[in-house]
């Protein structure tokens, strides 16, 4: 079975991203970052695909995952 591919989708300011990310760091959780406020493709991306602009979001393989802790939840089993 493959390793799904991931990205988060952030904004440096967003407490709820804030939240997120404070939990990777306890748990040693290191993804490819996307910043929506610095990088207008990412930002573009995430509207595409998930239809709004809304972070914290996870792409899981390309899809989205929204809301923080449903992300916390996804981490926490996933690894």
């Amino acid at each position: 079975m493959n390793q799904p591919s991931y990205e988060l989708f952030i904004m440096p300011t967003c407490p709820f991203c804030l939240k997120v990310l404070s939990f990777m760091k306890s748990k040693g959780i290191e993804l490819p970052l996307k910043d929506t406020t610095a990088d207008p493709v990412a930002r573009q991306r995430l509207l595409d695909v998930g239809g709004k602009t809304q972070v914290p979001c996870l792409f899981i393989d390309g899809k989205p995952l929204y809301e923080s802790n449903d992300i916390i939840d996804y981490l926490d089993n996933a690894f």
